[in-house]
Protein backbone atom coordinates (compact mmCIF):
# COMPACT_ATOMS: atom_id res chain seq x y z
CA UNK A 1 0.00 0.00 0.00
CA UNK A 2 1.67 3.31 -0.46
CA UNK A 3 0.07 6.71 0.63
CA UNK A 4 -0.69 8.04 -2.63
CA UNK A 5 -3.17 5.36 -3.89
CA UNK A 6 -5.16 5.78 -0.76
CA UNK A 7 -8.63 6.47 -1.06
CA UNK A 8 -12.06 7.00 1.11
CA UNK A 9 -14.44 4.25 1.04
CA UNK A 10 -17.16 4.55 -1.29
CA UNK A 11 -20.05 5.80 -0.82
CA UNK A 12 -17.91 8.09 2.25
CA UNK A 13 -17.36 10.93 0.12
CA UNK A 14 -20.02 13.11 -1.41
CA UNK A 15 -21.02 16.33 -3.18
CA UNK A 16 -21.38 19.15 -1.04
CA UNK A 17 -25.14 21.01 -1.57
CA UNK A 18 -24.91 23.86 -3.53
CA UNK A 19 -28.65 25.72 -3.43
CA UNK A 20 -29.28 28.47 -4.91
CA UNK A 21 -28.36 27.11 -8.97
CA UNK A 22 -31.80 26.42 -10.31
CA UNK A 23 -34.98 24.58 -10.13
CA UNK A 24 -33.69 21.47 -11.42
CA UNK A 25 -31.33 21.02 -8.30
CA UNK A 26 -34.66 20.95 -6.32
CA UNK A 27 -33.10 23.94 -4.36
CA UNK A 28 -33.43 26.86 -6.45
CA UNK A 29 -35.01 30.16 -6.36
CA UNK A 30 -35.70 30.36 -2.38
CA UNK A 31 -32.79 28.01 -1.62
CA UNK A 32 -34.41 26.00 0.90
CA UNK A 33 -35.55 29.02 3.00
CA UNK A 34 -39.13 29.10 2.58
CA UNK A 35 -41.24 32.27 1.76
CA UNK A 36 -40.75 35.84 3.58
CA UNK A 37 -39.55 35.77 7.19
CA UNK A 38 -37.03 37.11 9.03
CA UNK A 39 -35.13 33.06 8.34
CA UNK A 40 -35.21 33.90 4.75
CA UNK A 41 -33.60 36.91 4.37
CA UNK A 42 -29.34 38.01 4.41
CA UNK A 43 -28.63 38.35 8.42
CA UNK A 44 -32.00 37.95 9.24
CA UNK A 45 -31.17 35.56 12.45
CA UNK A 46 -31.39 36.53 16.31
CA UNK A 47 -29.23 35.80 19.64
CA UNK A 48 -29.52 33.15 21.23
CA UNK A 49 -32.16 32.83 23.87
CA UNK A 50 -34.27 34.69 21.99
CA UNK A 51 -38.05 34.39 21.81
CA UNK A 52 -39.81 36.84 19.73
CA UNK A 53 -39.82 39.72 22.39
CA UNK A 54 -41.50 37.22 24.95
CA UNK A 55 -39.48 37.62 28.28
CA UNK A 56 -36.65 34.82 27.96
CA UNK A 57 -36.33 32.09 29.88
CA UNK A 58 -33.18 33.04 31.57
CA UNK A 59 -35.06 36.01 32.50
CA UNK A 60 -37.86 34.65 33.59
CA UNK A 61 -36.04 32.21 36.46
CA UNK A 62 -35.27 33.90 39.61
CA UNK A 63 -31.48 34.13 40.10
CA UNK A 64 -29.99 32.15 43.14
CA UNK A 65 -26.70 31.23 42.06
CA UNK A 66 -25.53 28.04 43.34
CA UNK A 67 -25.87 28.08 46.85
CA UNK A 68 -27.86 24.71 48.29
CA UNK A 69 -30.43 25.31 50.38
CA UNK A 70 -29.58 22.27 52.17
CA UNK A 71 -25.84 22.32 52.54
CA UNK A 72 -24.56 22.34 55.80
CA UNK A 73 -27.34 19.92 57.29
CA UNK A 74 -25.76 17.49 57.87
CA UNK A 75 -22.28 17.93 59.66
CA UNK A 76 -19.21 15.27 59.11
CA UNK A 77 -17.61 13.95 61.89
CA UNK A 78 -14.13 11.94 62.19
CA UNK A 79 -13.56 8.79 63.64
CA UNK A 80 -10.08 10.99 65.87
CA UNK A 81 -13.41 13.05 67.38
CA UNK A 82 -15.64 10.23 68.39
CA UNK A 83 -12.31 8.53 69.93
CA UNK A 84 -11.90 11.69 72.22
CA UNK A 85 -15.32 11.50 73.05
CA UNK A 86 -16.22 10.72 77.38
CA UNK A 87 -19.08 9.28 76.57
CA UNK A 88 -19.61 5.13 74.76
CA UNK A 89 -23.07 5.91 73.50
CA UNK A 90 -23.12 9.08 70.74
CA UNK A 91 -26.50 10.41 69.26
CA UNK A 92 -26.35 13.94 67.41
CA UNK A 93 -27.24 15.53 71.02
CA UNK A 94 -24.29 14.57 72.53
CA UNK A 95 -22.57 15.70 69.76
CA UNK A 96 -23.54 19.27 69.66
CA UNK A 97 -23.01 19.66 73.28
CA UNK A 98 -19.12 18.54 72.25
CA UNK A 99 -19.04 21.24 70.34
CA UNK A 100 -18.35 18.43 67.27
CA UNK A 101 -20.97 19.69 65.00
CA UNK A 102 -22.52 22.96 64.74
CA UNK A 103 -26.03 23.13 67.21
CA UNK A 104 -27.95 23.88 63.94
CA UNK A 105 -26.57 21.08 62.18
CA UNK A 106 -29.85 18.29 61.17
CA UNK A 107 -27.57 15.26 61.47
CA UNK A 108 -24.40 14.10 61.33
CA UNK A 109 -22.47 11.34 59.58
CA UNK A 110 -19.22 9.59 60.21
CA UNK A 111 -15.97 9.51 57.99
CA UNK A 112 -13.27 7.38 57.78
CA UNK A 113 -10.04 9.80 59.13
CA UNK A 114 -8.47 8.55 62.29
CA UNK A 115 -8.62 5.74 64.37
CA UNK A 116 -11.08 4.12 66.84
CA UNK A 117 -9.67 1.43 69.74
CA UNK A 118 -13.27 1.16 72.04
CA UNK A 119 -16.56 0.04 71.13
CA UNK A 120 -18.75 2.67 70.59
CA UNK A 121 -22.74 3.02 70.44
CA UNK A 122 -23.78 5.26 67.68
CA UNK A 123 -27.45 6.28 67.70
CA UNK A 124 -28.98 8.03 64.98
CA UNK A 125 -25.63 8.38 62.93
CA UNK A 126 -24.81 7.51 59.37
CA UNK A 127 -21.80 6.24 58.78
CA UNK A 128 -19.17 5.84 55.10
CA UNK A 129 -18.74 2.53 54.47
CA UNK A 130 -15.13 2.62 56.02
CA UNK A 131 -16.04 4.11 59.08
CA UNK A 132 -19.10 1.58 59.64
CA UNK A 133 -16.38 -1.09 59.01
CA UNK A 134 -14.05 0.32 61.36
CA UNK A 135 -16.46 1.49 64.56
CA UNK A 136 -17.81 -2.75 63.58
CA UNK A 137 -13.94 -3.90 64.05
CA UNK A 138 -13.68 -1.85 67.15
CA UNK A 139 -16.39 -3.87 68.94
CA UNK A 140 -19.01 -0.47 67.95
CA UNK A 141 -22.77 -1.12 66.75
CA UNK A 142 -25.47 1.14 64.85
CA UNK A 143 -28.77 1.89 66.39
CA UNK A 144 -31.09 3.68 64.19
Amino acid sequence: MLLNTIKPAAGAKHAKRRVGRGIGSGLGKTAGRGHKGQKSRAGGFHKVGFEGGQMPLQRRLPKRGFKSLTAGDVAEVRLSELALMPVDEIDLLSLKQAGIVPTQALGAKVILSGKVERALKLRGIAATAGAKAAIEAAGGSFVE
